[in-house]
């Protein structure tokens, strides 16, 4: 029996399950763009704003958790603000090392609804960078954002999510 055409077959469909599962990725972040799904807001340190829109306000929350297992807590001093779109806006938040080691903790921001991810633009955050914190340590950081005057009339309130990862290992592991 010749089986060489179902082997070809076969090779063939490995090979397109193995593109397809390769192009998902950028396939995701190009739906995600289209429906305003996962809000993923900048990481770069965004320029201030000029103008301030006086006649209109936005609901900002905040909300964080810690990944499964890292030794963090996260809060913000504030649950929500109000800010006008355009106008700079400071919120405190404080993260304490639950472990008796030190550890590095690094923060990922989300918007919600997703389409308003690319309206928030942040001045100063704690996600831009990796954060030590020695064992027990508690720290203040601050968020300096604000709201884009271009956010959609539609959008009146919108959630910052943060999750916190343990990622000590991860730059021992690399050094």
């Amino acid at each position: 029996m010749n089986h060489a055409p179902l082997l070809k077959r076969l090779v063939l469909i490995c090979l397109g399950m193995f593109a397809f599962a390769f192009a998902l990725v950028p396939l995701y972040d190009v739906f995600c763009d289209i429906t305003g799904l996962n809000g993923k807001p900048s990481l770069e340190q965004a320029k201030q704003s000029t103008q301030v829109v006086e006649s209109r306000q936005v609901d900002v929350s905040f909300t964080t958790h810690a990944q499964s297992g890292a030794p963090f807590e996260v809060q913000s001093q504030q649950y929500s603000v109000v800010v006008k779109p355009g106008a700079m806006r400071e919120v405190l938040f404080k993260a304490k090392n639950l472990s008796n080691e030190d550890k590095v903790m690094q923060a990922v921001p989300s918007v919600s609804p997703g389409k308003a991810a690319k309206y928030l633009h942040k001045m100063a955050c704690f996600c831009f960078d990796q954060q030590p914190l020695k064992a027990g340590e508690e720290v203040e950081f601050t968020l300096l954002f604000y709201v884009d005057t271009a956010l959609p009339d539609d959008v009146e309130e919108l959630t910052l999510s943060y999750t916190v990862f343990d990622i000590s290992s991860q730059l021992v592991a690399s050094n």
